[in-house]
C-alpha cells in the first residue's frame, strides 16, 4: 500500500500555519521535517495541523520532536492542533504529549 503525505505553509496572523494530510511515516516524514525546519527559520510560531493525519509512526514522532527542539534552540514556539485520535495515541503512548504544546484547534494554537 502506498502511502502519500501532503503538506502546504500558509500565512496565519502571528504564526506560520503547515497544513498536513495523509500519513507520517519513515518514506514521508524526511521531506515534511525539512518543511517544517525551513518554515520554523522565517517565523517566531509555526503551528502544525494535525486534523487530517491519519497515521504517524515512530520516524514521523522523531521528525516533530526534532523541529520542537530546534525551536526551543531558538527560542521560537513549535504547536501542534487538531490532533486525530490516531496521532494522540502515539503521542500519549510515547508519553511525548506532555513535551508539545497541543490545541485542540487552529484559532486556539493562533490565540495561545
Amino acid at each position: 500500500m502506498e502511502r502519500h503525505l501532503k503538506f502546504s505553509a500558509r500565512p496565519g496572523e502571528n504564526a506560520v500555519v503547515m497544513d498536513v494530510v495523509g500519513q507520517i511515516d519513515m518514506g514521508t516524514s524526511p521531506a515534511l521535517r525539512k518543511a517544517l525546519l525551513e518554515s520554523l527559520g522565517g517565523t517566531g510560531r509555526l503551528a502544525i495541523n494535525l486534523t487530517e493525519v491519519t497515521y504517524v509512526d515512530s520516524s514521523g514522532i522523531a521528525s516533530l520532536l526534532e523541529v520542537l527542539q530546534e525551536g526551543k534552540k531558538s527560542k521560537k514556539r513549535v504547536i501542534l492542533f487538531g490532533l486525530t485520535p490516531a496521532v494522540l495515541y502515539v503521542l500519549q503512548l510515547t508519553k511525548l504529549n506532555g513535551i508539545f504544546e497541543i490545541h485542540e484547534n487552529e484559532v486556539q494554537a493562533l490565540e495561545a
